[in-house]
């Protein structure tokens, strides 16, 4: 079985804290100090789950310079009070990083939910659909 650490535990939690103020500073019209507060949240709460060596050498790869570039850049804009423009560079800079995860999390969602419209929409977005 898999040993969580108190540390982990504490970086869950600040990360879910993260990403709860991103998405209400989103719902707030893009508040540049919740959305600032959010993603330093969930960066700190990353790296408390996975450790700072492993955040680094995770961002920091060569094939995922680019997406870090756009996501740190788009963290650094809504630092200076510019959300809407910061928040889009982090979505593309999101999706580029963490694009080899979408499948392996259809997949699961799509094998552990046995809802068969769910489980059909997640094999069609994975591309491995085989019901017409």
């Amino acid at each position: 079985m898999i040993s969580i650490t108190e540390w982990q535990k504490i970086g869950v939690g600040i990360t879910g804290f993260g990403i709860f103020f991103i998405l209400f500073g989103i719902l707030l019209y893009f508040d540049s100090v919740l959305l600032a507060f959010g993603n330093l949240l969930f960066l700190t709460g990353l790296s408390f789950v996975i450790g700072l060596q492993r955040t680094f050498t995770f961002f920091f790869q060569r094939h995922k310079l680019k997406g870090t570039s756009f996501f740190l850049g788009g963290v650094v804009i809504v630092l200076l009070r510019w959300p809407l423009l910061g928040m889009c560079l982090e979505t593309y800079g999101f999706f580029s990083l963490f694009k080899g995860f979408f499948p392996v999390v259809f997949g699961f969602l799509g094998n552990a939910a046995n809802i068969p419209l769910l489980s059909v929409l997640f094999r069609r977005l994975q591309g491995t659909s085989s019901v017409v």
